[in-house]
């Protein structure tokens, strides 16, 4: 039970003021008349100003609340290297013990965990949580049991009491870490491209070491080392060997007596692109169909296009003196000879020959194929003819051979079963809409995939694989038609698109490819075959051990599946003959970036409201009480500040001066005051 004298005021506060005011002029010009019933005249004001502030003898039937004391342990993926799990579950325990022996105090502990994705470390956001839960005014002090690597303590947080850190960690603990400063997510194939990197010793570090191995691997492969420099940025050229991703390894041995290996490697996936492909296309006379695929050529910015049409064959004889003629002479040799590797693709459009290429040269267009080059012929009427290309030394790598036939009929393209799997027709619209064409050539003994039939199911789209290189028959030269519009086109553009760029290797149009996107820890894995099924893939994890994944169906030719990595990592996958690598998350996460304990990034919020850091190497510290405002920390202890929090069960006043009372007062000073005034 407590009591209290309150005021409720019957009039303005302001108002009262002025009413004091007055009074008080009034005394004192009674003082300054010689009034000698003054001081009973003071009473009487007294007695009616006491009445208009309403004093009142409040008592209040309280009951106490108990202090409530925050315990946060920092369960985090860096409190379990070295001891500091042992740490944290002894110093925890031990003030849990000395918090629950205290009179009027509650316990709450809290753990937290690794936050969500790569979050790392969010204890403020855990004490934000837990002082939503619980009564400001009974939180008597907060104490984080952590190794200080905290990543939300830029959290605006309004702390009710002291916080102090009891550190986990050691003073001699040391960390070796490699970090990539800068990695772009594409590059170049064939052109270097600058990574930096750094290598670090945290702590305390060994003295005498200014060397340390560093591994580097691509795509899985055995890795190269080299001694680089400790504490120094290093410029490091990469050249990619490959289209599409290239996972890129560095890793450093774990050095004896370091706190850990998680962060001593970095994977980088970077996206290898061409600079520019070179095309060559020869036409062998105008027609609508060279517009066509120069238009398609033309339109991708990424294709430099060399585009001769023989406009005037050596057999023509019209009369023109030749040093008249404007025309630009065919440079052959330099083409076919000098600078035929430097071309990505060449085609021949309804070529035929006619003596312009002597057979050496076209014996070095076959060599170009076999050695990683790519041919495309789109045949017209002469493939069939004893000036066809098949009757030359390309005819060698060519994928089929003219039977001399020439079918002038209409007839509407179709896609083969094998070509429904074939990434360069697969998915192309429905063909029951596509117009027809009105001429094919006939061809025999077709090597390699027939993605597309037309007259009587005969090959009309051949593709191959000849050594190193690849080559296409398009057995027609009415493809245009379709971007004319003729009975409603066709898709002319995306498969023509397709076919050129599968024949320069892109790697999204590989037949048999093995490919993985990761999100998260979910790795989403893709096979495409021309196959109508495919075994399991297997998967080796970062440590080695191997699981087998079921591939299911989803489309013709793409087979997918999906697996949770358990760990964070390079994964390996094998399929056959095929092969990938993937990484899952960061090589080293957010929680292994900085490891070794400090108070930096807590000491803020600590210093705030006067709080302390203990090492628990150190001992447990001691709590005693503080009063607010003062120093909560000193040497061995650390401060907790009993709120004195309470609950008002009941309230009764009782009306200090009472109206009759006043009444009564007032008229007793004032009528004294008249009388002695008046015996005056």
């Amino acid at each position: 039970m407590t009591a209290s004298i309150v005021y409720d005021p019957l009039i303005p506060v302001p108002l009262l003021i002025v009413v004091v005011i007055i009074a008080l002029i009034a005394l004192i010009l009674a003082i300054l008349r010689g009034l000698n019933g003054w001081p009973l005249r003071a009473l009487a004001s007294a007695v009616v100003l006491g009445a208009l502030a309403n004093p009142s003898y409040q008592q209040e039937d309280r009951a106490p609340l108990t202090d409530i004391v925050l315990l946060v342990e920092d369960e985090s993926a860096s409190q379990r290297l070295a001891d500091r799990a042992e740490q944290t579950r002894g110093a925890a325990d031990a003030l849990a013990a000395q918090i629950t022996a205290r009179e009027n105090t509650e316990l709450r502990r809290i753990s937290v965990a690794d936050g969500a994705g790569d979050a790392g470390t969010e204890l403020m956001t855990a004490i934000s949580e837990a002082l939503a839960e619980e009564p400001r005014a009974r939180i008597a002090g907060i104490l984080a049991v952590s190794d200080g690597r905290v990543h939300d303590a830029d959290l605006p947080l309004d702390l009710p009491a002291p916080m102090h850190l009891v550190m986990t960690g050691k003073e001699a603990d040391w960390d070796r870490r490699l970090t990539v400063r800068n990695a772009p997510a594409f590059a170049i194939i064939g052109e270097p491209v600058t990574l930096t990197l750094r290598i670090d010793d945290l702590g305390a570090a060994p003295e005498g070491q200014a060397l340390a191995p560093l591994d580097i691997s691509i795509d899985g492969e055995p890795a190269q080392t080299f001694q680089v420099p400790i504490g120094q940025d290093l410029e490091l050229p990469i050249t990619l060997p490959h289209g599409g991703r290239n996972v890129i390894r560095f890793s450093l041995p774990e050095a004896e007596g370091e706190l850990t290996d998680r962060n001593n490697a970095a994977l980088i996936q970077m996206n290898g692109v061409r600079d520019r492909l070179s095309v060559l296309l020869v036409s062998g006379e105008p027609h609508p169909g060279g517009r066509t695929w120069r238009n398609l050529l033309k339109s991708d910015s990424s294709v430099d296009l060399v585009h001769f049409t023989i406009l005037r064959p050596p057999e023509k004889q019209d009369g023109v003196p030749v040093n008249e003629l404007s025309l630009i002479a065919f440079p052959t040799r330099e083409l076919f000879m000098e600078k035929i590797d430097d071309f990505d693709l060449i085609i021949f459009d309804r070529y035929r020959r006619r003596g312009i290429l002597p057979a050496l040269y076209l014996d070095n267009v076959a060599n170009y194929v076999r050695e990683g080059g790519a041919v495309l012929v789109a045949a017209g009427p002469d493939f069939a003819t004893a000036d066809s290309l098949s009757r030359s030394p390309l005819g060698a790598v060519l994928p089929a051979v003219p039977t001399a036939r020439v079918l002038e009929q209409p007839y509407r393209p179709t896609v083969t079963d094998l070509g429904k799997r074939h990434p360069v027709t697969a998915d192309l619209p429905d063909n029951g809409d596509w117009g027809r064409w009105l001429r094919q050539i006939d061809v025999a003994e077709p090597q390699g995939n027939v993605v597309m039939e037309g007259v009587d199911e005969r090959p009309l789209l051949v593709l191959n694989r000849v050594g190193e290189g690849r080559v296409a028959l398009m057995a027609s030269d009415h493809a245009w038609l379709w971007s004319r519009g003729y009975e409603g086109g066709g898709p002319q553009l995306e498969l023509l698109r397709r076919l050129a760029h599968w024949m320069m290797k892109e790697p999204e149009l590989e037949e048999e490819a093995l490919t993985a996107n990761a999100e998260g820890q979910t790795m989403r894995i893709t096979r495409r075959t021309l196959g109508n099924s495919v075994p399991p893939v297997t998967v080796t994890a970062p440590d080695g051990s191997t699981v087998e994944v079921e591939l299911t169906e989803g489309s013709a030719g793409l087979f997918e599946g999906v697996y949770e990595g358990p760990e964070i990592g390079l994964y390996r996958l094998e399929n056959g003959d095929q092969s990938a690598v993937i990484g899952l998350g960061p090589a080293a996460p957010r929680e292994f970036v900085e490891t070794i304990a400090s108070d930096e990034v807590l000491d803020p919020v600590v210093t705030a409201l006067r709080g302390g850091v203990a090492r628990a190497e150190d001992g447990v510290p001691r709590l005693r009480d503080v009063r607010p405002g003062r120093p909560a920390a000193g040497r061995g202890w650390l401060g907790i500040t009993p709120r004195g929090a309470y609950e008002t069960r009941d309230i009764r006043q009782t009306a200090i001066l009472p109206g009759w009372l006043v009444l009564f007062l007032s008229a007793l000073f004032i009528t004294a005051a008249w009388l002695r005034e008046g015996r005056r």
